[in-house]
């Protein structure tokens, strides 16, 4: 893993490598669910809801992964993304029953963590989802072509779920170690993307 060759973008490093999981994962993800929500969206083609997939869920995943990145390398520690190949296909093949359970992949981080900096680099990956999700819900209420707003609302419905899924407190889920380090961010990044959720009732569903 260490020995890919490194690319430096500022303070970031990154590797061919990294850049061809991520890609990877980025398109299988957005594959995935286009193809699950291509009844969710009649009004649009295969190719634009894939449009929207990459740029709503494809995007979640990726900026999540890649905060974890980020903050992993602020304290020092070699991180970098990694795609698991066999569940990207498991992705696409359950997309066609309209149901995924996606886990691209994950940053692999290596170096001088304590529970403090696990439960930072862990928090980092919710907490860009929710603010993709803030960032999304603008788009409902600009005045803007229906398509925007089609992507607003997924992409604002997605990242919040998003966000809440990665906060389950046990496994390899970010929020058990995130409430082994500090139950008060915990319930805070819980209580944020619940009331999210909650939210999209009030929100019509474009079409």
């Amino acid at each position: 893993m260490h020995n890919a060759q490194q690319l430096k973008f500022g303070k970031v490093s990154t590797s061919e490598k990294e850049i061809k999981d991520l890609l990877m994962a980025w398109v299988a993800i957005s594959a995935a669910f286009a193809i699950a929500f291509r009844n969710e969206i009649p009004s649009l083609d295969f190719y634009s809801v894939f449009i929207i997939a990459s740029l709503t869920v494809g995007a979640g995943f990726l900026l999540h992964e890649l905060g974890h990145k980020i903050v992993a390398q602020r304290f020092g520690c070699f991180a970098e993304f990694r795609s698991f190949g066999h569940m990207l296909l498991l992705a696409i093949a359950m997309s066609f029953f309209g149901f995924i359970f996606a886990m691209p992949g994950a940053v692999m981080i290596s170096g001088s963590i304590n529970k403090s900096r696990n439960g930072k680099i862990s928090a980092a990956g919710p907490v860009v989802n929710l603010a993709l999700a803030l960032f999304f819900l603008i788009f409902i209420f600009l005045h803007l072509p229906a398509y925007f707003k089609i992507m607003g609302y997924y992409g604002f419905l997605v990242n919040s779920w998003l966000a809440l899924f990665n906060m389950m407190p046990f496994w390899v889920f970010d929020g058990y170690k995130i409430f082994k380090w500090n139950k008060i961010v915990y319930l805070g990044i819980v209580a944020a993307a619940l009331s999210f959720i909650l939210l999209k009732r009030f929100i019509p569903q474009p079409v």
